[in-house]
């Protein structure tokens, strides 16, 4: 038997959802086809389980944090901004709190009320779920795309693919929708880990793992590499396989793009608020006023004394060491450590640990008007399945809801 629809979207993720809705929501008959038992399960997993929904800023401010990439983003966001996110979830019961960061979060700090709103904005919309479906073929002929899946068959006018990158493939975000756009004669950026975890070999690194620091500057560098080739500042985490935190997460996808590499290093500024001759002169303060205090303890008033202790040995420092026994060598070596420290990076914790994918469908083959294929009419793609990544702070949920919102108004 054969079903036929105005619109069937593949993938019930945060786009997905969205796309459904709004166009079922226009009058059109619609398919929400999700391969696992259960919709949105990224967005679960998503901000620590409270889901970072936007971020507070305006639709400039989303354009500018995606780079290059965010002139796509103009027309999705006009159809739905920031402020229209934020008051969708109201209207349905969810109501959201801005964080110091500038990140959106559910007042309850719960992803799963997020998701219920989802769910219940699509039940209203008319559109039909069915879960536990996974598309096994799809296929053009005159009358429409034929979508095939493990439990029928469904003949759509139009179809749009919001599979997901390959990020978290535990949550069916497998690449999937990569073939299908490839089938239909779309270039598909090689996709790679993003915001994900670095790891380094450095055993000192590693017995410093649950140290948190809520402000460093860190660079990305190669041994070749006359200025950094990316730059990030924010909250840092040293973990037992290396480091994570929304800085070094941030400046994940320069590592990435050359996996094959071994010459990436991330330099540290770890007193990134003091310049090298500030960070001097409160050293010579130091050595006035608490000259005979062991120079850890006077450093632990800056820093955690683990990380102290560590970056004295790095520094060739006795931990013993009194503040104003400091020669001028040692205390340029200090400096060195406090302000520029190398860590080698060896890697990512890739696809299974990246919260977002960089690569995907090339954006010059997509309509950003539309979000339909100049390829192929009646293709429509949206969210993470685009060459589209942003940083930390609910950008990218941002650029799913939004791109997913428009694909749903014009097909």
């Amino acid at each position: 038997m054969v079903n036929d629809f105005d619109v069937v979207v593949i993938g019930a993720g945060a786009a997905g959802l969205l796309a459904a809705t709004r166009a079922a929501l226009r009058g059109r008959r619609v398919l929400l086809l999700e391969k696992n038992n259960k919709p949105g399960v990224k967005i679960l997993m998503s901000g620590g389980t409270r889901c970072n929904l936007t971020h507070a800023t305006d639709r400039q401010g989303i354009v500018g944090a995606f780079g290059k990439q965010g002139n796509f983003l103009h027309s999705a966001l006009a159809a739905l901004g920031p402020e229209e996110v934020v008051s969708l979830f109201a209207a349905a019961g969810v109501a959201t709190k801005v964080e110091p960061t500038g990140k959106v979060f559910p007042v309850s700090n719960r992803a799963v009320d997020v998701l219920e709103a989802l769910k219940q904005m699509l039940a209203q919309s008319g559109a039909e779920l069915r879960l536990g479906e996974a598309v096994q073929e799809i296929s053009y002929c005159e009358n429409g795309f034929h979508i095939q899946t493990g439990c029928g068959n469904f003949v759509a006018e139009k179809i749009i693919l919001t599979t997901g990158g390959k990020s978290y493939p535990g949550c069916g975000t497998t690449g999937d929708g990569y073939v299908w756009a490839k089938q239909f004669g779309h270039k598909i950026v090689p996709p790679r880990p993003a915001l994900v975890p670095l790891r380094s070999e450095c055993r000192w690194v590693a017995e410093l793992s649950g140290v948190t620091l809520p402000d460093v500057k860190v660079q990305i560098i190669t041994s070749t590499s006359k200025k950094p080739v990316a730059e990030q500042r924010g909250s840092f985490l040293f973990t037992h396989f290396g480091l994570s935190g929304p800085a070094v997460m941030n400046v994940s996808r320069a590592i990435t793009a050359r996996p094959d590499a071994d010459d990436w290093q991330i330099v540290c500024d770890f007193l990134p608020t003091l310049n090298q001759e500030e960070t001097l002169a409160q050293l010579s303060d130091a050595a006035r006023t608490s000259g005979k205090s062991p120079l850890a303890s006077a450093l632990a008033k800056w820093l955690p004394r683990r990380l102290v202790e560590a970056l004295l040995a790095q520094a060739c420092i006795p931990v013993t060491r009194r503040v104003a026994e400091l020669s001028k060598v040692e205390r340029a070596r200090l400096v060195d450590a406090l302000k520029r420290q190398s860590i080698p990076i060896s890697g990512s914790l890739g696809f299974k640990k990246a919260e977002v994918t960089a690569g995907g469908v090339e954006l010059r083959e997509v309509d950003s008007s539309t979000m339909q294929s100049k390829i192929k009419p009646g293709l429509y793609l949206a969210g993470e399945i685009l060459d589209l990544d942003g940083p930390i702070g609910g950008y990218n949920f941002q650029a799913a809801f939004s791109t997913g919102w428009l694909a749903g108004e014009s097909a």
